[in-house]
């Protein structure tokens, strides 16, 4: 990473991500798995890094071997790595995954005493937030503290210096005590958000009135079925921050501006291997597309684009296009 000023932080989770090579097999019968850079805030740096953003991520790592696997997989990415700290006695977090297409991904989070929790104020305070164009927070960093403070301060100063804040709301149900929890936090942090990026699903939990709403089939934390009035709560969210994008799988996404009619963008047509990071890449363009002066629409569909070409693969970050493969992806259409 070069002295350049940070355009771009990402706060959250980080992680091994360990996919099973052994597709369509169930996991007592993987034999296999490849190893990859993982954790959403993360995935997002890396996206927006590979389509030329100078992007850093805030969050902390352990005192051990995966630790070093993270922090030099950032490296070779081009993502500053200059704010990450070492936590004494924490664990730098790993993720299980079976691939069972076409719609079951089991996952299995070893978040035990997690480094990524432990990220404190202090270590925020570090980081030279204000000078950066755009910050992503994260959903699941406010499952925890000190995680959840140095999340709200981290907006808070963004926020008051004028930068963009995008919320990733990342709902991963196990991670929270009471699912009703997620939306208290989330719905507490929306003064300092200008942006909010969700599945529906993530939506309708950001709203959640009843934990009987959440159901988790085949450990699919990832993609729990989420009842609500999705059209009711996006507009509860629109009444908070100026700007919901409403991520929709094969369809694309939706844009729903404060003041505008809805504004749907189209998703490309791709053979689909695994969605894992597909969301993580669709962030990483249209925020990278944002910075470089694109329009919501434009940006979207670079998002789009970026989402279209991982899940193609199995591995998120690991096949985030450069900017002129994501073009290519759109000048196919």
């Amino acid at each position: 990473m070069t002295d350049q000023a940070v355009e771009l932080f990402t706060i959250g989770r980080c992680s091994i991500d360990l996919y099973s090579n052994n597709v369509g097999a169930a996991f007592p019968d993987i034999q296999q798995f490849n190893a990859y850079l993982g954790g959403s805030p993360l995935n997002i740096a890396v996206g927006a890094s590979r389509l030329g953003v100078r992007a850093a991520l805030l969050t902390a790592v352990g005192e051990d071997q995966v630790g070093d696997f993270v922090l030099a997989g950032l490296e070779r990415e081009k993502v500053d790595t200059r704010f990450i700290p070492r936590k004494h006695g924490t664990r730098t977090p790993a993720v299980l995954l079976a691939i069972l297409p076409p719609d079951k991904f089991p996952i299995t989070f070893y978040r035990d005493n997690p480094a990524d929790t432990q990220l404190s104020i202090a270590d925020v305070v570090a980081a030279p937030i204000e000078q950066a164009r755009a910050l992503v927070i994260n959903g699941s960093a406010l499952a925890r503290e000190p995680s959840r403070s140095a999340t709200l301060s981290a907006a808070r100063r963004a926020k008051s210096a004028g930068v963009t804040v995008y919320l990733d709301l990342d709902f991963r149900a196990d991670q929270w005590p009471d699912p009703l929890a997620f939306g208290l936090n989330i719905r507490a942090v929306l003064r300092d958000v200008d942006v909010v990026l969700g599945t529906e699903e993530e939506i309708n939990a950001a709203m959640l009135t009843s934990a009987a709403q959440v159901v988790v089939k085949h450990s699919q934390f990832t993609a729990p079925e989420i009842a609500g009035d999705l059209e009711a709560n996006t507009t509860a969210l629109l009444s908070e921050v100026g700007v919901v994008i409403r991520k929709e799988g094969a369809r694309g996404c939706t844009i729903f501006e404060r003041g505008r009619s809805p504004l749907p963008v189209a998703g490309f047509p791709v053979q689909v291997v695994s969605v894992l990071g597909a969301g993580d890449a669709f962030a990483g363009g249209l925020i990278a597309g944002r910075l470089r002066g694109l329009d919501w629409q434009e940006a979207a569909q670079l998002g789009n684009a970026c989402g279209a070409v991982v899940v193609g693969e199995i591995g998120c970050s690991h096949f985030a296009p450069t900017w002129a493969e994501a073009q290519a992806v759109i000048n196919r259409q």
